[in-house]
């Protein structure tokens, strides 16, 4: 049983960080290696001072969507995690980790949405000028796919994790 909540609780943690990287990292959209974009700012690496220049990107109904549902989903699963460290401690013996699980399953589903719409509207968001053909999701639209099955799958485990002790 203790190997179950080590983990359980090293997948959720895991999970968080890849959450907030994909949420807060500047790779949702990359041209050329030398531009991206993200779900706070467009950036354009400057070759003669070696930084990133970055400017707020432009406010679309899409790009706010996707920005409320990326901060909700990582909100949840910070829930779910402090939930279930309070749950590990407190519950009687046998109860099962009902909000845990429901928590993670929302956060599940809020990155889904966030990405999916990410997918289905990148043109609306980005409003670049530029072919999109040129350029190619990054690793944090990767990042925010990936998360989705793992947090339902935790949120799952999480549902059916009885308290041995």
């Amino acid at each position: 049983m203790a190997y179950v909540l080590l983990f359980v609780t090293l997948l959720h943690l895991i999970t968080l960080a890849m959450l907030f990287i994909a949420t807060m990292e500047k790779s949702w959209w990359v041209w050329d290696g030398m531009e991206n974009s993200d779900l706070w700012y467009n950036c354009r690496f400057d070759n003669f001072t070696g930084t990133w220049l970055c400017a707020s990107s432009k406010e679309t109904d899409w790009l706010q969507a996707v920005q409320v549902l990326m901060v909700l989903s990582v909100a949840f699963s910070s829930v779910s995690f402090l939930v279930f460290l309070g749950q590990l401690f407190t519950m009687s013996k046998g109860g099962l980790f009902y909000f845990t699980g429901l928590c993670q399953l929302f956060a599940g589903l809020m990155a889904f949405s966030a990405a999916l719409i990410y997918t289905l509207h990148n043109k609306e968001i980005l409003q670049d000028p530029r072919e999109l053909t040129s350029g190619h999701f990054g690793y944090c639209f990767i990042l925010a796919w990936v998360c989705v099955p793992i947090l339902v799958g935790s949120g799952v485990i999480y549902i059916y994790l009885r308290k041995k002790e």
